[in-house]
């Protein structure tokens, strides 16, 4: 069963310096993860034209857990572990776990 993280920031003090740094450091370095199957990054917009609960949603998919934690264990996944201080002052929630096929 496939494994997720899904990474979901809070609204920065920048939103330039955010995505500057997202854009060009932080994506590249996660993109390297050791058996990454799929990475996508969304900024969400809300539907009725208020401000979005996260500033971006980042979803890595794993083929499992196993996979998963060798990926984060790696010296990539330390990187990117440790660049989080380097542009996500306003905060991180991270979530994992397997994930469902529902269509």
């Amino acid at each position: 069963m496939a494994f997720q993280l899904i990474a979901l920031y809070n609204h920065p003090e920048s939103a330039a310096a955010f995505d500057k740094h997202y854009n060009e450091t932080h994506a590249p370095l996660a993109a390297q993860f050791p058996g990454l199957r799929s990475y996508t990054a969304t900024r969400p917009a809300a539907p009725s034209g208020e401000r979005p609960a996260y500033h971006l949603a980042a979803v890595l998919t794993f083929d499992d857990e196993e996979s998963f934690n060798a990926a984060v264990g790696s010296e990539v996944g330390k990187a990117a572990l440790a660049d989080l201080a380097n542009f996500a002052g306003a905060g991180v929630t991270i979530l994992t776990g397997p994930a469902d096929v529902v269509l």
